[in-house]
């Protein structure tokens, strides 16, 4: 079993295998969601994959993941050697696979799908709900500065006129 270290930033991962307690270099990877899928089908059934937890690690765990047995995901605040690394790009790939090799890579837990999915729907309601008042406090100042009530004012303290 080889354990495939992948230090993911937006334009590139640095990836390392760890096997038989040697490390080997495997080089950088395009992360275009093609060229990531093209390097995983080169891994084995039989590899683990470990990837530093940033902000596309869920992107591509789900590239990475149908080509190997196993994505495990680094809390990178928890692996502290990382953070004090002198070379950083290659020695994170590097750290990650020696920890999961020797079982004390703290891992991070990530969401199935249907979650996921339910994350996205919470997020983009509350945009929806915070764009919908500035909208409404936009309107209201712009009411404000001509000297015009708002609508709501008008029905509830409207002054009568007439007699009676």
């Amino acid at each position: 079993m080889r354990i495939i270290g992948l230090d993911i930033h937006r334009a590139f991962a640095e990836a390392v295998a760890w096997e038989d307690g040697r490390l080997r270099r495997l080089g950088r990877v395009d992360m275009r969601r093609d060229l990531l899928a093209a390097f995983a089908a080169k891994l084995s059934p039989n590899d683990v994959g470990v990837i530093e937890a940033t902000g596309n690690a869920t992107s591509a765990t789900a590239v990475v993941a149908p080509h190997v047995k196993k994505v495990g995901i680094g809390n990178p605040k928890q692996v502290r050697v990382i953070a004090y690394a002198k070379i950083k790009t290659t020695i994170d790939a590097d750290v990650l696979a020696q920890l999961y090799a020797s079982g004390f890579l703290p891992e991070v837990w990530i969401a199935d799908e249907p979650t996921q999915a339910l994350r996205r729907q919470v997020t983009r309601r509350n945009q929806i709900v915070r764009q919908r008042s500035r909208l409404k406090s936009v309107i209201q100042s712009i009411l404000h500065s001509h000297l015009i009530r708002p609508a709501r004012m008008l029905t509830c303290a409207a002054p009568r006129v007439g007699p009676g």
